[in-house]
């Protein structure tokens, strides 16, 4: 029997599950889009299908590119749903691409669009924890004007933040501003990835921060 997990708003999932090829359909809330994956993962369906509005934002994406990566679910059919009337615009596999089916989450953003072009960004190779509000978070490049991370806790665009770094003498805690953010869902687990400007960071501490990490 052909397996389908339907995911949309919890208001909209008995009207979509009205349509034909939906009535013994898994319906999950998109909020309960983790444990949507879960079941997916599990049960392989034959169809997913995703609420249009759903869908289109990040954590749609984030979900559909997922699902694409895993190649034990290569033969999953997406299919992306209206709410009013349950069409279907576009289907695609999961190891293809749809335009109306499957849109493509935004790439992991580099430094640049934080605005730390204006001073020289260094790539951290090892594993480097920072703290954002008091979350842990991993350093992924910096410079003395921002810096790049990824962290489990959200984080949103133009969210300020408390940024605390620690170095070999002293902790250092200044202000910032998250610049740009992108939800993502790897195996491990979703995350965010985010670049941050940093507002009342001292350039010499933060300097000195990166000289420590950076040392061979």
């Amino acid at each position: 029997m052909s397996i389908t997990v339907l995911i949309a708003a919890s208001n909209h999932l008995a009207a979509l599950k009205q349509h034909p090829d939906l009535t013994d359909a898994e319906p999950f809330a998109d909020t309960d889009a983790l444990k949507a994956l879960d079941a997916i993962t599990k049960r392989r369906p034959q169809v997913v299908a995703l609420e249009h509005s759903f869908a289109s934002t990040a954590r749609g994406a984030a979900f559909i590119n997922r699902i694409k990566a895993d190649p034990a679910l290569a033969a999953c059919e997406i299919r992306i749903l209206e709410a009013e009337s349950g069409a279907t615009p576009g289907t695609s596999p999961a190891g293809g691409t749809s335009e109306a089916s499957a849109p493509a989450a935004p790439p992991a953003a580099a430094l640049d669009r934080s605005g730390t072009r204006r001073a020289e960004r260094h790539v951290v190779s090892r594993n480097v924890e920072v703290l954002i509000d008091g979350n842990p978070a991993t350093l992924v490049n910096i410079s003395i004007v921002g810096a790049q991370v990824v962290s489990m806790s959200s984080l949103r665009p133009n969210q300020r933040v408390r940024m605390s770094l620690v170095d070999a003498t002293r902790p250092m805690r200044f202000n910032g501003v998250i610049a740009w953010a992108n939800f993502e869902m790897p195996k491990e687990g979703p995350r965010y990835r985010a670049g941050v400007n940093f507002y009342d960071a001292s350039p010499d501490m933060v300097a000195r921060f990166i000289e420590s990490i950076t040392a061979t």
